[in-house]
């Protein structure tokens, strides 16, 4: 049972960097679609409410939440890593630095993960308050792209999901290895006796 359980631990901590980085790669690509469609309809970038397109200041608005996220994400990506740090992915029995590891991280990851969702479903709704109309008339004389669709808001869901039952495992994992640790200590105990 050790056996498996330590391959099933070395694969979870190399699922938390994969979640991690799937994070950063997220808020890297969030604003990939805001910037081609609407960027260009600001007539002065430093007055964001000056703009061809009623609503497009949402590019602005999310600048801050997205630089965040980014700084959020980089830091998740090296809780990962502390995984390691600690043998979190190679340790027979855990101390508490592996304890520390594993519930850093997963506190780390189910709050942000409750953060953005509520932030993204609220930037999700002021982005389809665009005026969509104006946006392809824009599109089409400038020869922009004309981006109406919410997939990068959407696909959060899926990131999130990812990384939750990540956390999720290995707390599960955390139990298992103390239930198993109990296991081998009694047996020994029981050994000794005879």
């Amino acid at each position: 049972m050790y056996r498996r359980q330590m391959i099933g631990q070395k694969i979870l901590c190399f699922a938390a960097i994969a979640a991690s980085a799937i994070v950063f790669l997220y808020a890297l690509g969030l604003m990939t679609d805001l910037y081609d469609s609407l960027y260009y309809t600001m007539m002065d970038p430093s007055n964001p409410m000056d703009t061809w397109v009623q609503g497009s200041w949402i590019y602005y608005d999310m600048q801050p939440f997205n630089q965040a996220l980014l700084r959020y994400a980089i830091a998740l990506v090296l809780l990962s890593c502390l995984l390691f740090i600690t043998g979190t992915h190679k340790r027979r029995r855990y101390y508490i630095g592996n304890a520390v590891s594993t519930f850093a991280f997963c506190s780390a990851g189910v709050a942000l993960a409750a953060w953005s969702h509520t932030q993204l479903e609220m930037y999700k709704a002021q982005f389809l308050q665009v005026n969509f109309e104006e946006l392809a008339f824009f599109s089409e004389m400038m020869d922009t792209p004309y981006i109406d669709s919410t997939f990068w808001f959407d696909a959060h869901i899926a990131v999130y999901a990812l990384l939750l039952v990540v956390c999720a495992l290995l707390v599960v994992n955390f139990f298992l290895k103390h239930s198993l640790m109990r296991q081998e200590a009694r047996l020994i105990e029981e050994g000794k006796k005879v």
